[in-house]
């Protein structure tokens, strides 16, 4: 297909954060955090106040300095597997209409938590899983690193002007817009600095998400 000025028609392209974006995920997060808090003897508030608006990893650093940061991580690993397996999940209003009407092939997951973690939620859920994820794993640099959202779009052979980052997190809005793609907020009362759309809800974004990918 071309346009009116004999141009082909570039493919748009979409790539979803998870947690807080698509799948409401806060009460299981501050669930883990505070059985982990309780394991090492600390306070639970204030090390998911941190955890927060860190890594992991950053995280203990911060609050368990003298602990064994492999042994922390190892821990909070065994802690988020049990809640992916027990915990109850919620997907946000939206979220099933809205990747059920994207085109195979159009879209894709980037998240700062591991792929059979996110495909536990998302079969729970009933939400499609894409081709592509992008996951802890998949880089070295995590958000707000642009490599992960530059990563799915190397992988759906997409060029990040023709990308839509939605988001909810600071730290991920800064990855998207260091990648050199469109970002929009969801799911945040106030628009997170640097947003080019904001919505208060993900339900809000859906026709407008739609109308970009189909444009």
């Amino acid at each position: 297909m071309t346009t009116a000025t004999g141009r082909p028609d570039r493919t748009k392209y979409v790539l979803f954060d998870v947690d807080g974006t698509l799948i409401d995920a806060v009460r299981n997060q501050r669930r883990v955090w505070a059985t982990w808090a309780e394991r090492y003897g600390l306070d639970a508030d204030e090390v998911y106040r941190v955890a927060l608006r860190t890594r992991p990893i950053e995280t203990f650093a911060q609050v368990a300095a003298d602990r064994d940061p492999h042994e922390c991580l190892a821990a909070l690993h065994e802690l988020e597997d049990e809640d992916m397996r027990s915990g109850v999940y919620t997907a946000f209003d939206g979220a099933s209409e809205l990747l059920h009407g994207l085109s195979p092939g159009s879209w894709a997951l980037v998240t700062s938590n591991y792929e059979h973690r996110v495909r536990g939620r998302f079969l729970r859920t009933g939400l499609p899983v894409p081709g592509v994820i992008v996951d802890a794993a998949a880089v070295e640099e995590g958000k707000p690193s642009p490599v992960p959202y530059l990563l799915a779009a190397q992988q759906l052979g997409a060029e990040p002007e023709d990308c839509l980052v939605i988001e909810d997190a600071p730290s991920g809005v800064r990855s998207g817009l260091g990648a050199g793609m469109t970002v929009w907020g969801v799911n945040a009362s106030v628009a997170v600095e640097g947003v080019h759309r904001h919505f208060a809800s993900l339900r809000e974004a859906v026709p407008h998400i739609l109308a970009f990918a189909s444009a």
